[in-house]
């Protein structure tokens, strides 16, 4: 379903639910900032990234070496963080998909409490007004087809597996084309499966607002078990 988009405004500095986060990916475009957002309102960052030693993160983050893909590290930390952020980017193909499933059954099996997993998917798997997925309409760019492709896949699996095994989940997408580092105007409208744009047929956040997103919905549960998008 397409649904209305809904406004939101976050000038939030600390007053939601702390929570202990890990970030995959937190030495990328989106991570970096989704940790940024995160440490200012009080919430504790574990920065997960493949190499330490080559590695810049956010000041403030624990700096953690692991993979995504790795069970028996996501095993060990998942007892020790409420929320597993997934923002990994492109190598080796994209391996979104085979992340979402080694984390799915990685955390089911975790005792309870199990740690939320946030995963930031790609624009690709949003709809079209005839409800045609962006990645299999005619002229999508072919050197992203690997990637939007895999994000769609993952997100298929989260709606056909994770729930039903007691998994917390949401997939958020950010808009299929201008998404770019930017300014925080910390405002945003929220929609389901089709792009929010602007008067103008526009979809478009700043890296920024993507990540204060991610953490108002971290912070305030809105879409569990599903996915959302963002935008002006």
């Amino acid at each position: 379903m397409i649904g209305p988009a809904d406004y939101r405004s976050s000038d939030r500095v600390g007053g939601g639910i702390l929570s202990r986060i890990a970030i995959f990916g937190a030495a990328g475009t989106a991570g970096v900032r989704i940790a940024g957002e995160a440490l200012p309102r009080g919430h504790t960052v574990l920065s997960v990234v493949r190499n330490a030693a080559s590695t810049q993160i956010m000041p403030g983050s624990e700096l953690v070496e692991g993979d995504a893909l790795d069970a028996d590290f996501v095993a060990g930390i998942c007892p020790s963080v409420d929320v597993i952020v997934i923002a990994v980017g492109s190598r080796d193909g994209n391996p979104a998909f085979e992340v979402a499933k080694n984390m799915v059954a990685v955390v089911s099996a975790a005792k309870v409490p199990r740690p939320r997993l946030i995963h930031m998917g790609g624009g690709g798997s949003l709809l079209t007004p005839d409800g045609t997925r962006i990645v299999d309409s005619p002229g999508f760019p072919v050197a992203f087809l690997g990637s939007a492709r895999a994000q769609a896949a993952a997100l298929d699996h989260y709606r056909e597996h994770a729930s039903a095994c007691g998994v917390s989940w949401t997939f958020i997408s950010p808009p299929p084309v201008y998404f770019e580092p930017g300014q925080r105007l910390g405002m945003y409208r929220t929609g389901l499966d089709g792009p929010v744009v602007d008067a103008a047929g526009r979809s478009s956040i700043s890296y920024e607002d993507f990540a204060t997103a991610i953490l108002d919905e971290i912070e305030e549960p809105h879409f569990v078990d599903q996915r959302f998008t963002v935008g002006y």
